[in-house]
């Protein structure tokens, strides 16, 4: 037996963690999940920061060392009563290995990774493809580094997955010398889509995988083909703003509407990044929110049409994807609002229905695993993700001196 795998998927104002246990090369699902949890509100002060831990089970946990946060709690203060309270727990062993969710890898880091510093200097010169991802993704790697460095730490990312898209697929149509310098689409969710590509078969329940289209739909959303295993084609491209609209991101947009809010509405290079960010998507169409929860539950006209607007985007990639493709066999939902969110399902479902999908709405409505009917040429599907996992397992075997 190897020691405890800690898991870190780091976020502006969230840490989130999972720790498991692990036989000495695991495979997926072989990996114990010992504790999840989630600091949230951290940075923000006025007793915003709160902590969520459950056990294996998905029982709320109670851990001394975790209680009676302070209101200012930030990011290092987190994951060193984290460390704390993993080192004085007796029921868990040493670590052996945390593994870190990376937003991008760039062009050179298509696998997961061990860390040094230089490598994480060099992920650090990633930080402006992905402003509200990587640097804090980043941030408890060095912290890590200096309080214990002889602690093994790896990089997943997510963007290695879609390196194996065609050449075809990851270029735009800019001047060659851009190109060459780096300036192509990378996709991004892909621990996500890899976890739904490894479980996929078994939950498909003897149906062969073919062409599937997995949405990974949450706060970020996004799209994947997957064909004979590996991706194809992604709506997410060289940054994480790309594609689907999103709870507070704009996804796609026509680049001269950028120069002309620059332009001739005399907004900063900063203030478009903002807005696009963080105060379009759900949030900026409705006026109300980004959360998908509350426009579901909301009379309000803005927040039909952000729901409208949504589901009309994402039926349209649907389209893009399987032409890509060639065709369709199944379409699969993941993440928070792709896995609980019945209403958004039936209204993609509805417009994938020229594709030859058929929906079940009881099986939709009780969540279930198949929500197409016995007889639609295009199968429907809810699979829960877990990303996390997928970085334990990559994690344990860089450690075992196996994958990676």
């Amino acid at each position: 037996m190897m020691g405890d795998i800690l898991v870190i998927n780091s976020g502006s104002s969230s840490l989130k963690f999972g720790l498991y246990g692990a036989p000495g090369d695991p495979s997926l699902a072989s990996l114990a999940l010992r504790y999840r949890g989630h600091f949230a509100g951290l940075g923000h002060g006025q007793g915003a920061a709160r902590l969520t831990l459950v056990d294996g089970q998905g029982n709320s946990a109670q851990a001394p060392a975790l209680q009676g946060l302070p209101g200012d709690l930030d990011h290092h203060d987190a994951l060193q009563r984290l460390l704390d309270w993993i080192s004085q727990a007796p029921d868990l062993a040493d670590l052996s290995v945390v593994g870190h969710r990376v937003v991008h890898g760039g062009r050179h880091y298509q696998a997961p990774v061990r860390l040094d510093a230089t490598i994480i200097d060099e992920l650090a010169g990633l930080n402006s493809l992905a402003p509200l991802h990587q640097p804090y993704c980043l941030a408890p790697t060095r912290r890590l580094a200096e309080r214990h460095p002889t602690l093994a730490q790896v990089a997943c990312f997510d963007t290695a997955f879609h390196a194996t898209q065609p050449q075809v697929a990851r270029h735009y149509a800019l001047p060659r010398e851009l190109t060459e310098r780096g300036l192509i689409r990378y996709g991004f969710h892909g621990l996500s889509y890899d976890y739904i590509n490894r479980v996929m078969p078994e939950h498909l329940g003897g149906h062969p995988g073919g062409r599937a289209i997995v949405a990974h739909l949450g706060n970020g959303a996004s799209l994947c083909a997957i064909q004979d295993g590996q991706s194809v084609a992604s709506t997410m491209g060289f940054t994480a703003i790309e594609g689907l609209a999103m709870g507070t991101r704009s996804g796609s947009l026509d680049p001269g509407l950028v120069l002309h809010l620059i332009r001739q509405e005399g907004m900063s290079a900063e203030e478009v990044e903002t807005m696009l960010y963080q105060r379009s998507g759900l949030r900026g169409v409705s006026g109300i929110s980004g959360d998908m929860r509350e426009l579901l539950a909301s009379p309000a006209l803005e927040a039909r049409q952000a729901i409208d607007l949504y589901t009309y985007r994402i039926t349209r990639e649907i389209g893009s994807l399987a032409a890509a493709m060639g065709g369709l066999d199944h379409l699969i939902f993941t993440a928070g609002i792709g896995e609980h969110a019945a209403p958004v399902r039936d209204a993609i479902c509805q417009g994938c229905d020229w594709l030859g999908l058929s929906l079940d709405p009881t099986a939709n409505q009780r969540h279930a695993t198949r929500i197409s009917t016995a007889d639609s040429r295009v199968g429907a599907w809810v699979i829960p993700t877990d990303e996390e996992r997928m970085i334990a397992w990559y994690s344990a075997g860089m450690v075992a001196g196996g994958r990676g």
